[in-house]
Parts: structure tokens; C-alpha cells; sequence
């Protein structure tokens, strides 16, 4: 999404994650995942960290805010969904029982409000257009966790309770290079399943 945001043409390759490629564990030697950006024959490694390398690399239609305050505060959140809202909301739940989900599901309703509360008045996090937070909330919540919640019955984010953040969605589907970036719901769906059970198994 953000090189599409930058207008930045790149080559993409999809990898199966149970079969890694030897082209991955050659980029990737240290936690062997995925995403990896290769630009001028460089390794760049971690999702936060690409996007910080390509708003820095391509300096137009940024991505992270100009007032300090505003970056060190999207840096934070955008910490907050990839350390404490995937843990909660999906490998905790992924290994929990039912009565230990909706435990789990209540502690990440507690951490979406955080995100909801800094909707209020905004399109985007970004303001008026997508930016730095929006790519890290919006492709794991509403494109990722809330496709696993549904392979297992549980409805965690409702329209009444967040309103701000169900109006935060409806703006990314219309924005053309999310919608580019949005995988088919019911092949997500069945992958969300998967890994779910890949982590009940470790």
C-alpha cells in the first residue's frame, strides 16, 4: 500500500510461508518471514521499519506526520497494534478456550477504543488522507484479525460500540490502492483459519 501510495513501481512475490523459499531464508537469514523490500540490491526487514525506509526513501505523499509530536504518537500506536492487539486479539486467542477468547476479546475491544478515540473528527488517522498509522491499523484489524474472528464466530469490534473506527473502515475500502492491496475475503478467511490452527499446533 505504500508504494502504491508513493506511486512507486515494484515487483511483488508471494510466498507460501509453510514452504519458504530459498530466495526468502537467503533475504531473510534472521526470522526467515515475511515482508522483505529489496531496493538498489539493499534487504530491508520488518513491516514498520519498510514503511519508515520507503517515507524516507520517496519523500513525497508522506506517510509519517511533519510535527514531531504527531510521528512520535502514530509510532506509538502503530507499536501498539503489531505488539499488543495481534498478541491479544490473535495468537493469545488462537490458543485459547472459549471462555479464555472472550476474556482476550474484551481485552482488545479495551485497546481498539485507544485507536477509536483518535478517530474522532478525522477521515484518517492521517488527517484527511491515509498515512503511516492507517497502513499499520488497517491492514492487520479490520483486513486481517476481524477475517480470523469471523472463521470463529466471534464478533469483537461492533458497529455501536465503534462507530468511529467502522467509519475509519468504510474510508479505506474507497481509497483505489487499498482496495488494490485487500486480499479476497473468503481465501483470507480460510488462511486466518489456518493459522490460527498452525499456532494452536507450535
Amino acid at each position: 500500500m505504500a508504494l502504491k501510495l508513493k506511486g512507486v513501481p515494484y515487483e511483488y512475490v508471494e510466498e507460501i510461508l509453510e514452504k519458504k523459499s530459498p530466495l526468502l531464508l537467503a533475504l531473510n537469514s534472521v526470522h526467515k518471514k515475511v515482508p522483505v523490500l529489496v531496493h538498489n540490491g539493499k534487504t530491508i526487514l520488518e513491516s514498520q521499519v519498510i514503511l519508515e525506509y520507503i517515507d524516507e526513501t520517496w519523500k513525497h505523499n508522506p506517510l509519517l506526520p511533519q510535527d514531531p509530536y504527531e510521528r512520535s504518537k502514530a509510532r506509538f500506536l502503530a507499536k501498539l497494534v503489531d505488539e499488543q492487539i495481534i498478541t491479544a486479539g490473535f495468537v493469545s486467542m488462537a490458543r485459547a478456550d472459549e471462555k479464555g477468547r472472550k476474556v482476550l476479546a474484551e481485552q482488545t475491544r479495551e485497546l481498539i477504543m485507544i485507536l477509536e478515540k483518535e478517530l474522532v473528527g478525522k477521515d484518517f488517522f492521517g488527517g484527511k488522507t491515509v498515512g503511516f498509522l492507517d497502513l499499520v491499523a488497517g491492514s492487520v484489524i479490520p483486513f486481517c484479525l476481524e477475517r480470523g474472528w469471523e472463521g470463529i464466530g466471534l464478533e469483537v469490534i461492533s458497529e455501536e460500540k465503534f462507530p468511529e473506527y467502522k467509519r475509519w473502515v468504510k474510508n479505506l475500502e474507497k481509497v483505489d490502492f487499498v482496495k488494490d492491496c485487500i486480499p479476497p475475503k473468503e481465501k483470507h478467511v480460510e488462511h486466518m483459519n489456518h493459522m490460527g490452527q498452525v499456532i494452536r499446533s507450535a
